[in-house]
C-alpha cells in the first residue's frame, strides 16, 4: 500500500472514529444545553461555517458551475428543512432518551432507509438480498426494544424512535438530494442545504433561548457543540466526499459497519452503558441485514 492510500485510509478511520465518538460528545452537549437548542444551533454553527468554505472552494475552481432555476433552489429549501433541522433535532432528542448502543444501531439503518425510498423513486430495483436484510434488520429492530434490560441501560422505545427518524428524514435528504447533485456538487447542495435548514431552525432557536442562559453553559458544552458541528458535520462530511473520489463506494461503506461497535465500546467505556446479550443480537442482526440490503 503506497503512502497515499494509507493516508486515504487513515483519513477515513478517523471519520469513523469522530462519528462513533458524536454519540458520546451528544450526551456531554445534553447535560450543558436543551435538547431543543442543540439540534438548530449545531444546523447555524455548520452553515455559518461551510458557507467560508464553499465560497473558498469556488474561487479555487475553474470550471463554471451551473445556474441555479427557481425550482431548485425551493426543492433545496425543503430538504434542508427536513434533512438538516429535523435531522438535526431528531437525533438530539432521540440521544437524550436512549443509549449510545441502541442510536448508532438506529443510524446504521440509515443505508437501508435509502434502498427504500431510492426504489420508490425508481432510482433502484429491490432483489430478493434486499429483502431479506430488510427483514433480517427489522428482526435486530425488534430485539433492541423487546429484550429485557434496556430501561437499565438507559434506553427507550421512543428515544430510539426518534433517532430513527432522525435517519429517516436524513435518507430523505440524501435521495432527493442526489437529484440536484446531478447538475451541482455535492459540496455546493450541502452549503444550501445547511444554510436553507439553518434558517428554518431559527425560529425554534430564537423560542427556546428566551429563557436559557448562555452564560451559565461550561466550556464542556461549547467544546461539545464545536465538536458536533464543526467535525461531526464539516469535517467528516468533507472527508467522505473526497474517499469517495479516490475509493469505490461499498469500501467506504463499508466502515459503517464499524462505526456502531465503536461507539458501544466507548459507551462502555465512558458512560459506562452495559453491553447486553440484546444489545449484541439486535446488534448483529441489524448490521448484517444493513450489510445484505448493499450486497449486489
Amino acid at each position: 500500500m503506497n503512502t497515499s492510500r494509507r493516508r486515504l485510509y487513515g483519513l477515513v478511520s478517523l471519520m469513523t472514529l469522530v462519528w462513533s465518538l458524536n454519540y458520546i460528545v451528544a450526551k456531554y452537549a445534553l447535560r450543558a444545553f436543551p435538547p431543543l437548542v442543540i439540534g438548530p444551533l449545531r444546523a447555524v454553527t455548520a452553515a455559518v461555517l461551510l458557507v467560508p468554505i464553499l465560497l473558498w472552494m469556488k474561487r479555487r475552481q475553474t470550471k463554471p458551475s451551473e445556474p441555479w432555476v427557481f425550482k431548485e433552489v425551493a426543492s433545496l429549501c425543503v430538504l434542508g428543512i427536513f434533512g438538516i433541522t429535523l435531522n438535526q433535532v431528531l437525533f438530539v432528542v432521540g440521544m437524550n432518551r436512549t443509549s449510545v448502543a441502541h442510536a448508532a444501531l438506529m443510524i446504521a439503518t440509515t443505508p437501508l432507509q435509502v434502498m427504500l425510498m431510492a426504489a420508490f423513486r425508481g432510482q433502484e430495483r429491490i432483489s430478493m438480498y434486499k429483502l431479506a436484510g430488510m427483514g433480517t434488520a427489522i428482526g435486530g429492530i425488534a430485539v433492541l426494544n423487546l429484550a429485557p434490560g434496556r430501561t437499565a441501560q438507559g434506553a427507550s422505545f421512543f428515544g430510539d424512535a426518534f433517532v430513527f427518524l432522525a435517519a429517516f428524514s436524513f435518507a430523505f435528504y440524501t435521495v432527493f438530494g442526489k437529484e440536484l447533485a446531478r447538475r451541482h456538487d455535492s459540496m455546493t447542495v450541502n452549503a444550501f442545504g445547511y444554510s436553507a435548514g439553518a434558517l428554518a431552525g431559527a425560529p425554534l432557536l430564537l423560542w427556546q433561548s428566551v429563557d436559557f442562559k448562555y452564560t451559565e453553559v461550561p466550556w464542556s458544552g461549547w467544546w461539545a457543540l464545536a465538536y458536533m458541528a464543526l467535525l461531526s458535520s464539516i469535517a467528516c462530511y468533507l472527508i467522505y466526499s473526497y474517499a469517495l473520489n479516490h475509493l469505490p463506494a461499498s469500501r467506504v461503506a463499508a466502515f459503517s459497519y464499524i462505526q456502531p461497535v465503536v461507539a458501544a465500546l466507548a459507551g462502555l467505556l465512558i458512560l459506562r452503558e452495559p453491553i447486553t446479550p440484546g444489545v449484541a443480537t439486535g446488534g448483529l442482526l441489524v448490521l448484517s441485514g444493513v450489510w445484505l440490503t448493499g450486497k449486489r
